[in-house]
């Protein structure tokens, strides 16, 4: 006779209790966070710019019924798009993932930190708004960093040691996670809604990745962040509205995430929550390639002025890197679209070699038709070095070693061009930093003028009045109101 399963509610996962414990403390002392969280916040609008460049994403933005405006909605970056908090989550979060161009963090799961933008940001501006409205003090800037912080760190926690991707799953996961938590908590979430909502994320469980690989890489991998994001302001909204919590919903036995999904396994925390993401953060300046492949790409470049006059008379080449570089961008046979582009490690370094250079634009297909690509892509030899495996791994190193060393028909060679860490590395955060404005700048002159950009450029050099610059009059400038701007001038009495 088959026992009778005991009802009694347990206590909350203890998972879901840390990560509501680190959103609900004002925690948050480490100067150094805050500033990178300033280079993040720039270089995520930046991105998401540069985005309004290409169709295939355009056509994802906006209203779902066309021309509807919701009243105090939240803005989109560089459009006149107004939408409720939810549906912007997933606007914005698209425009910042679409060129895979925004930071990065590297662990046993990979993912993009800034990802989570897309909900702080659509959530923030609505309520800066609405406070206003209210005759309450705005939603300040420093309250957005604080929120990117926390949820850089709640993401890349997670994926120090739990590998999303070795069963399969993508790491949109961790983002549906973190921007729930911060979102629930800038709604006026408690303590208790916000495990409450996290539960609710983790019963929606992952999402596979396939759409991240050959043979159906597509642009999914490009939107599934702001899916993520809308999802995540979705559910923290519902709890908000009263909906319950499960709090068993990782450990309960057979119906849990753990037992359902990942083999029995818990997560497994390494270190307790504080600053360490974003102090760490991993920028793509030079390029927008997948990360894995920045370093190579660095090579190539190196290489590009040897052989840019001598491509018929290569043999081959090979290409030392990591194991996740192989598991995720080593890719033989056809491309079909940008996307399976921009994750070919072969055809980063082919553009590269024959550039000397990596834009976007290369992905689009009118520049995949150079035949010379896959005649370089058809040369290369991918291979692991043990090393550059290991030293991916070390927590005192996290290098992303790529080398490049080209032979030729006669028998000769080049020299082996080694680099560990991509500019954008904390390693060479004092080398990268003016080289990130300078991506800024040229992002933001895809669609502003010279004064905006300037305005801008200006306000994120200038700590202090940024913090204190309410989000609403960001969003402002950002959608192209320049009445705005002179709140926005550096030199105010404001103090944080």
């Amino acid at each position: 006779m088959q026992a009778t399963t005991d009802n009694q509610r347990p206590p909350s996962d203890v998972l879901l209790v840390a990560i509501a414990d680190y959103v609900t403390q004002d925690n948050i002392q480490s100067s150094l966070a805050y500033q990178t969280a300033s280079y993040s916040l720039m270089d995520a609008i930046g991105c998401a710019i540069l985005a309004l460049q290409y169709p295939a994403c355009k056509k994802l933005l906006g209203p779902i019924i066309p021309e509807t405006i919701v009243p105090l909605g939240s803005r989109v970056p560089g459009t006149t798009f107004v939408l409720d908090p939810i549906l912007a989550a997933f606007n914005i979060g698209t425009q910042i993932r679409w060129l895979d161009f925004n930071d990065t963090w590297l662990a046993a799961e990979w993912g993009h930190p800034s990802d989570n933008l897309g909900a702080i940001l659509g959530v923030a501006d609505y309520l800066s708004q609405k406070n206003i409205a209210q005759n309450k003090p705005p939603i300040t800037i420093q309250t957005i960093l604080t929120a990117l912080i926390k949820a850089y760190e709640i993401q890349g926690i997670l994926a120090l040691e739990n590998g999303l991707n070795r069963l399969g799953f993508d790491h949109v996961m961790f983002v549906k996670i973190a921007s729930t938590a911060i979102a629930t908590h800038l709604l006026g979430g408690t303590k208790e809604q916000i495990i409450n909502a996290l539960s609710q994320s983790f019963l929606d469980g992952p999402t596979l990745r396939a759409y991240r690989h050959a043979p159906n890489t597509g642009s999914r991998k490009s939107w599934a962040a702001g899916d993520a994001c809308s999802r995540a302001v979705r559910l923290a909204w519902l709890t908000l509205q009263g909906e319950l919590g499960y709090p068993s919903v990782l450990t309960a036995k057979t119906w849990g995430a753990y037992d359902a999904f990942f083999k029995g396994q818990s997560f497994k925390l390494s270190q307790p929550f504080g600053t360490y993401v974003i102090e760490n953060i991993l920028f793509k300046i030079s390029f927008p390639a997948e990360f894995h492949a920045q370093t190579a790409v660095e090579c190539a470049v190196q290489l590009h002025p040897i052989i840019k006059d001598k491509l018929e008379k290569i043999d081959h080449i090979d290409i030392m890197t990591q194991e996740s570089a192989i598991r995720i961008i080593d890719k033989t046979g056809p491309l079909y679209n940008p996307a399976d582009r921009d994750h070919c490690l072969q055809y980063m370094i082919a553009i590269a070699l024959l550039k000397g250079d990596l834009k976007a634009s290369d992905y689009e297909d009118s520049n995949a038709e150079d035949p010379r690509i896959n005649k370089l892509r058809k040369k290369m030899r991918v291979i692991e070095e043990k090393q550059f495996s290991k030293d991916y791994l070390d927590p005192a190193k996290r290098s992303i070693s790529n080398a490049l060393t080209i032979y030729f028909k006669d028998g000769s060679k080049t020299d082996q061009i080694t680099i560990h860490y991509p500019i954008g590395h904390q390693k060479r955060r004092e080398a990268g930093v003016p080289l990130l404005f300078q991506k800024f700048t040229n992002n933001l002159s895809t669609l502003f003028s010279n004064e905006k950009i300037c305005m801008l450029t200006t306000l994120f050099q200038d700590q202090p009045t940024l913090m204190a610059t309410p989000i609403n009059e960001l969003m402002d400038c950002l959608v192209g109101q320049e009445k705005s701007l002179h709140n926005l001038r550096v030199g105010s009495s404001r103090e944080v």
